[in-house]
């Protein structure tokens, strides 16, 4: 993109971190005033943008207490999330048990059904089960490779580069594996139970009724949930921030301007957002950084085959190899530009022109597919100007 023109895609992705958190401090909060409301038996009543009164003392409580962490410093967040990915393991594995003995038998028939691409699999049922099974590995992709394009900001506090592998080969490729098989059972086990798919943690351990895993869920889905809120979403539009304009925004003064739009996003989220539908609010925020890592991928290891300046990525020199044109790298602005408009368009169509809208209608999945089109598209069409 350039030395200059990276601070699009670097605010595009603070951007769409400062909506996540917004969504996951409004996530926190359920555990908060389930808390509540396990405890005081008062559910409170709507008050203002959908929210009731205990929902909403929940939510200005998290996200003050979001506030004060990073006011800590990032060792009191590291601190924090030592405690809280342990405890969130414990709380879903008890959980899990605890629907599976309720279930019985008539969990392992559910957890087929999901597999089946029948009518319990999400609204991917017209697609066939691979299908769904592709629109659905895009979702949790576009969800989680927002942070590989800031990768930088967690890799800096790492020992060595074995520590890091380690990291990313236990912390992602074998935590998604084992949380999914866990949520899997938790999905299948709350059809068998309750007659319906339960998405949120806090509502199935509400549908429990047990006063004691009551206590113990929300004060694990709380810590779990704000861990990795500051972790994914916090920690890079604060920074991207305090890089886009140093000599006014520091990193604190970054963390504030986030916690403040992710607070009018977090407020909004039951009255505005949901009302979206979640699966479409993922794939668009998805759809928006997709091409940027495509553009990166194929950049690094085809344009420049694995071979960076160092100096020249840090210098507004116009000797400098990443200078292109005043700092800009039209071609690849230009890349992510198609590709993304294209992208968000898989999941609106209507915004699409010469026949694509038509296509991505019929093609179904609600824009499932949009981080796969989107990155594909984001490195093909770099590699076709580029090399130019």
């Amino acid at each position: 993109m350039g030395v200059f023109g990276a601070n699009f895609p670097a605010m595009a992705r603070g951007l769409v971190a400062m909506f996540w958190y917004g969504a996951q401090t409004y996530a926190a909060s359920t555990a908060v005033a389930l808390l509540i409301t396990g405890i005081t038996g008062n559910p409170g009543t709507e008050m203002f943008l959908g929210m009731t009164g205990v929902m909403w003392v929940s939510f200005i409580f998290v996200s003050a207490f979001q506030v004060y962490l990073f006011w800590q410093g990032v060792d009191l967040v590291k601190k924090f999330l030592n405690f809280a990915g342990p405890a969130v393991y414990v709380v879903m594995v008890v959980l899990m048990i605890v629907i599976w003995f309720k279930a019985g038998g008539g969990l392992l028939s559910e957890v087929g059904q999901i597999f089946s691409g029948g009518e319990r699999s999400g609204g991917f049922e017209g697609l066939g089960s691979f299908g769904a099974f592709l629109a659905v590995f895009s979702i949790m992709v576009g969800y989680f490779a927002a942070v590989v394009i800031n990768f930088g900001d967690f890799a800096r506090f790492v020992k060595d580069e074995d520590e890091m592998k380690k990291g990313n080969l236990w912390g992602l490729v074998g935590n998604v594996i084992f949380f999914s098989f866990i949520t899997l059972m938790i999905t299948g086990g709350t059809i068998a139970i309750f007659g319906e798919y339960v998405a949120n943690p806090t509502d199935m351990v509400a549908k429990v009724d047990n006063i004691v895993l009551t206590i113990v869920a929300a004060f694990a889905f709380f810590a779990a949930t704000v861990g990795i809120n500051m972790v994914a979403n916090f920690i890079p539009p604060a920074y991207d921030l305090a890089n886009l304009v140093p000599s006014k925004i520091n990193f604190r003064t970054g963390g504030l301007i986030t916690a403040g739009f992710g607070f009018i996003i977090g407020g909004m989220w039951v009255a505005v957002i949901t009302q979206m539908g979640l699966f479409p609010f993922v794939n668009t925020l998805g759809a928006i950084l997709a091409p940027v890592f495509g553009i990166m991928i194929s950049d690094y290891y085809i344009i420049k085959k694995e071979q960076l300046s160092v100096d020249d990525l840090f210098t507004e020199s116009a000797k400098g190899k990443y200078h292109y044109n005043g700092g800009f790298n039209g071609k690849a602005m230009l890349a992510w530009l198609i590709s993304g408009y294209i992208a968000v368009g898989t999941v609106w169509p209507n915004i699409l022109v010469f026949g694509l809208s038509d296509f991505f209608a019929n093609l179904g999945g609600g824009g499932g597919y949009a981080w796969i089109i989107g990155a594909s598209l984001g490195a093909a069409i770099h590699l076709a100007i580029s090399k130019r």
